[in-house]
């Protein structure tokens, strides 16, 4: 019979009074806990549900918060967040003004360490750890390292450093065989090879580290878990615990297809199953243009080759990869390698699409200027999610790339507004430039049905003239000029209207045009504007001597919070009803 325990735990204290004998009691209620909400409204699932007794077993020997537990990839930390405190507004988790999907510091004290983004626990653990021991604290430091993040080249450089420190840091991996998608890479055939960590014939790669390796525990195995963090608490010096799990764990579903269950959307939380959607009639999604679009282009051009790093289903570079096995490459969550591995591709003739969230690329952005724009290698960046992303907040917003692009000498940046465009510049791309080009696209859906046109080459640095009007411009880059493009034809506005679609040359004649004929500007990007379109049309217009106003819409200079994108575009200023506001304003 139930307990109905959960109710009860309000912080990890809680949890500590209760016999061990009630913790697999706590892990039922939290695994449906997790799982009623879920279903309901959205979120990642596979991966906390995975590590429900690692999490319990964690904060039940261990006295966090003053023990430091660090969550390494954070969608691990949803049972973490309803043991300490959150429970009650957990169904909260990723809507407007509710709690974040990932730990945060400004949340709560639990959250020792923000972690969107993979692989860098054992870094900031690390850091916690030796500046507990400058102060002469007693105080213990865990870095769960879960979702394939092990194999990133920063979470190597830190159990390098880790291993000579000294410091009283405890890395615990949750091997799980999978990251969104299948795990790669040599390191993930030693982990599934290794039984005891000294059976697999040669060296133990961890403690070739100097790292004290202990395991495989079942992460299942709620008395084996307690008893061998037990023991690691009484331990000092760099240590690693090997703990194998299961993504999905206790969801037949999840556990059976465990690439769809990372984050679902809404599913039936008794059966589980995804109620079917027919899409057919609708717009395709960004990222899937994509996929069909290289695997058409590469089909024709064999010099063609796609890389992602760690996201063939997010970036729908999976199509090429089943298409065409032998030239598309999943290199693991390795952002610098995926980049300087185009960047050799490119010295050799090959034609590199490498596919990368807008958001990761910040990860490689030294590999981006030194490996690949200081030597003018034709690499094709297509940057995923860019603009806001929603719910997944301010570590996954791709706001940056614009800016942080914009001052990269030699290279192109186009950001197309529709399907059509897209392929159009990915087709020209294709062809053969003299630099590197990036091409953004965002998140999401389209609004073009007919959009597998053939290709037609466009000119780079061009732009496009979609209305023309007198008095007011709106200059745009990117899908925000459908936006602004119905909103002109619904409210019958004599108002020009400019896609850029290249920020990078941008279109200096037909902007100049415009200084010349018309008294006010407006641009909009879904980027920040601190650097951005709004900054390079200001640049020129001072230049030229421009005497009408020019009025920049963009991201503020804030990190933007999670929440439905239109609600979050509305918060920042380019929805259409901002955008009418002010041209009613300039009339």
């Amino acid at each position: 019979m139930s307990k109905n325990l959960l109710v009860t735990i309000n912080d990890p204290a809680d949890l500590r009074r209760l016999p061990k004998s009630d913790l697999p009691i706590i892990a039922q209620e939290l695994r449906s806990f997790i799982i009623d909400i879920v279903a309901a409204k959205e979120g990642h699932l596979g991966a906390s549900l995975g590590v429900i007794e690692l999490t319990i077993a964690l904060h039940y020997v261990f006295n966090t918060p003053i023990d430091q537990l660090v969550w390494d990839v954070g969608h691990q930390a949803y049972g973490h967040k309803i043991l300490t405190g959150r429970r009650d507004i957990f169904h909260t988790n990723r809507d407007l003004g509710g709690i974040s999907g990932f730990p945060k510091r400004s949340e709560s004290v639990y959250d020792t360490f923000g972690t969107g983004h993979s692989s860098t626990s054992i870094s900031a653990a690390l850091g916690m750890a030796m500046a507990s021991s400058l102060k002469k604290e007693d105080r213990k430091h865990i870095a769960v390292v879960g979702d394939a993040s092990i194999a990133s080249g920063m979470a190597f450089e830190a159990l390098n450093h880790a291993g000579v420190s000294g410091a009283d840091l405890l890395v615990v991996l949750n091997d799980n065989a999978i990251g969104i998608d299948p795990s790669v890479g040599a390191l993930k055939d030693y982990l599934t090879k290794t039984k005891s960590g000294k059976e697999t014939g040669r060296d133990n790669i961890f403690e070739s580290l100097n790292f004290d390796y202990s395991g495989p525990v079942d992460g299942h195995d709620l008395p084996s878990l307690l008893k061998e963090l037990e023991r690691q608490k009484d331990l000092k010096g760099p240590r690693l615990l090997h703990v194998r799990t299961v993504k999905g764990k206790g969801l037949k579903q999840a556990e059976i297809d465990q690439v769809r269950y990372h984050a679902p959307g809404k599913f039936d939380k008794i059966t589980g199953e995804i109620p079917a959607s027919d899409t057919s009639k609708l717009p395709p999604k960004f990222q899937d243009v994509f996929g069909h679009t290289i695997v058409e282009l590469a089909r024709a051009n064999e010099k063609i080759v796609g890389i992602t790093p760690a996201m063939p289903t997010g970036s729908s570079m999976k199509i090429m990869m089943e298409a065409i096995p032998d030239r598309a490459f999943d290199v693991g969550i390795a952002e610098q390698h995926a980049v300087t591995l185009a960047a050799g591709m490119a010295t050799q003739g090959l034609v590199p699409f490498c596919n990368v969230y807008s958001t990761f690329l910040q990860r490689a952005y030294d590999q981006v200027i030194h490996d690949v724009a200081l030597q003018k290698l034709p690499v094709i960046f297509c940057l995923d999610r860019a603009g806001i992303v929603g719910q997944d907040g301010a570590t996954h917003h791709g706001v940056f790339d614009l800016a942080y692009l914009n001052c990269i000498p030699d290279m192109i940046i186009a950001a197309p507004m529709d399907a059509v465009e897209m392929r159009n510049i990915m087709f020209t791309a294709s062809q053969g430039l003299d630099s590197p080009i990036a091409i953004r696209y965002p998140r999401g859906r389209g609004k073009i049905l007919n959009w597998q046109q053939a290709f037609t080459p466009i000119e780079i640095g061009s732009s496009r003239l979609l209305k023309k009007g007198k008095g007011i411009a709106v200059i745009s880059i990117g899908p925000i000029g459908t936006m602004i493009e119905d909103l002109l034809e619904k409210e019958n506005l004599e108002v020009t209207h400019l896609d850029v679609r290249f920020l990078k040359p941008i279109d200096s004649k037909a902007l100049e045009a415009i200084f010349n004929t018309h008294d006010h500007i407006i641009t909009i990007e879904d980027g920040t504007v601190v650097g951005g379109l709004g900054s390079v049309v200001c640049d020129l217009a001072f230049a030229k001597a421009y005497r009408g106003t020019i009025h920049k819409l963009g991201m503020p200079d804030a990190f933007i919070e999670h929440g439905p994108t239109a609600d979050l575009h509305k918060i920042a200023g380019i929805d259409a009803e901002a955008v009418l506001k002010l041209i009613k304003k300039l009339n």
